[in-house]
């Protein structure tokens, strides 16, 4: 009897299987994300036998998302969810990809208390619609090793607030001698994060309010552009990609490094037993008008089957809820979105890890991650980053005005014409 039992419970469970819905999930690097959406499918399949949830290889950076998602809308081979840029929705919803997520979000019952919030919502909200939800949320902060500050006679309970004093405390760590860096700044991370950071920090802006001209050419702008020759000409930052600055960092070889959130678990589990790490807010933060942008991601529904959305919405309320995003904040360095993962979920990991509650304290001053207008959006950024380069190589390093005018004159050639 008990064999014809488990047998008719297999096979009830194979038919259930085959019966499931099956949402495919796309998300960007594998080395940051992997375990963490791992452990929330895992968490997601104990509640939801119906829908079977798998994943396609991940992207490797927030471009190549873009481009494969942009070149399968048209072979019509997109997953059913795929994880962005936060500022690649704009081109998404541009190209007719994104789904709207207005009538399931209304359609929610005490969605609010579940965590989610009008704040998540604008993030991932365009043309009046919203068309994704941010899942991993990261700022820019600053690391400091705590034994080169104080062999350099730094004060680990009063670091730095603003560039001057970031500088001043990386001479005196370069001074230290050896192969020791002063401090370094994560200036090629995608999408230009790191440079609308020191503009939007003054109060700065991308472009004007209609987009037809370029806005950081003014004087956010050139303190900015001034930020990245200084990393060079005071602190003598050596000409690195943004892996090698962190692997630099983790080896106990630079004093200060300013990156992004994102790194924190990795860079922790790196420097474990080598010396102190100690996280600290981005610096010289203007007040009333500074902000700084938000990077990570977010999903997006993409699927074109009505059941298939209906089940890959039911797949995003887990994953950006407070469950999901509470897995995701242990598992990375970034921030939840999710109000009730961070109020209740995570309370006592704050407390516990101080140097992931940095980003946290600093939400007040979080803002949209630009993307440019146009066609010509994604070329816009690297145009940026050639620029940034320039200097960051030594080749234009004091010349940083004249970069800025260069970068602006470039940029301002590739904006969409505006219409007489």
């Amino acid at each position: 009897m008990r064999k014809i039992f488990m047998a008719a419970a297999a096979a009830l469970m194979a038919v259930s299987t085959a019966q499931a819905t099956e949402i495919v999930i796309q998300y960007p690097y594998g080395e940051l994300f992997n375990g963490t959406h791992q452990q929330i499918a895992a968490e997601f399949a104990k509640k939801h036998p119906e829908i079977k949830v798998s994943f396609r290889a991940p992207y490797d950076s927030y471009e190549e998302a873009t481009q494969k998602i942009l070149r399968e809308s048209i072979t019509k081979q997109m997953p059913d969810i795929t994880f962005q840029g936060l500022n690649r929705i704009r081109i998404m919803v541009d190209r007719n990809i994104a789904v709207p997520l207005d009538d399931f979000i209304k359609a929610e019952k005490n969605f609010e208390t579940e965590g989610f919030h009008q704040a998540m919502f604008d993030i991932g909200t365009q043309q009046g619609k919203v068309y994704a939800l941010p899942f991993a949320i990261s700022l820019p902060i600053a690391y400091y090793n705590l034994d080169l500050v104080k062999q350099a006679g730094g004060d680990p309970n009063n670091l730095p607030r603003t560039w001057d004093e970031v500088f001043a405390l990386a001479k005196k760590i370069k001074a230290l001698g050896g192969d020791v860096n002063g401090a370094t700044i994560a200036w090629d991370i995608t999408g230009n994060w790191l440079w609308q950071a020191p503009v939007f920090s003054q109060g700065g802006e991308m472009l004007n309010k209609d987009e037809s001209k370029v806005a950081f050419d003014g004087p956010e702008g050139q303190f900015a552009i001034n930020v990245f020759s200084r990393f060079v000409k005071e602190a003598q930052m050596p000409n690195l990609t943004q892996p090698e600055m962190r692997a630099a960092f983790a080896a106990g070889k630079t004093g200060i490094h300013i990156t992004s959130t994102s790194d924190l678990a990795k860079v922790t589990e790196m420097v474990a037993g080598k010396f102190q790490l100690k996280t600290h807010a981005f610096p010289d933060v203007k007040p009333g008008v500074g902000r700084l942008p938000a990077g990570g991601n977010l999903g997006v529904i993409t699927a074109t089957d009505p059941a298939k959305r209906k089940a890959a919405w039911e797949v995003m309320k887990f994953w950006h809820g407070a469950e999901g995003a509470a897995i995701m904040a242990k598992t990375t360095g970034y921030m939840p979105p999710n109000k009730k993962a961070n109020d209740v979920y995570l309370k006592d990991f704050y407390e516990k890890n101080p140097n992931n509650y940095t980003a946290v304290s600093q939400l007040g001053l979080l803002t949209k991650w630009y993307a440019f207008p146009g066609e010509n959006g994604l070329k816009i950024t690297d145009v940026i980053k050639d620029h940034l380069q320039s200097i960051v190589n030594g080749q234009r390093a004091g010349e940083p005005q004249a970069v800025l005018k260069d970068m602006s004159r470039d940029v301002q050639k590739l904006l969409p014409k505006t219409r007489s």
